[in-house]
């Protein structure tokens, strides 16, 4: 594929994603982040495949290297999110006595 067929695809993935993220309920927000990790970790182990398989080639390195950080920052990221969306649900401890 060409670099223009590319850029295409990116920019009507990224269009697509955009909309459909955008029409998603508060309620499913969670279990959609927990997929979301899934696939990240995924990503973030063929990153790791790519640098270690990369050898000496440069680009090779830099790409993983990038597309590893990305990975990992989402993951840590929607963890974190799905830790506080999932504290609003925990009850308080009452003070009655």
């Amino acid at each position: 594929m060409s670099f223009i067929n590319l850029l295409w695809v990116l920019l009507l993935g990224s269009l697509l994603g955009l909309e459909l993220i955008g029409k998603v309920p508060p309620t499913l927000h969670t279990p959609l982040m927990s997929g979301a990790n899934a696939i990240s970790g995924i990503t973030m182990l063929a990153a790791l495949t790519l640098i270690v398989k990369a050898g000496g080639n440069v680009p090779l390195l830099i790409i993983g290297s990038v597309s590893l950080g990305f990975a990992l920052f989402n993951v840590v990221g929607g963890f974190f999110v799905t830790d506080r969306m999932l504290a609003m649900f925990n009850r308080k401890p009452s003070s009655k006595k």
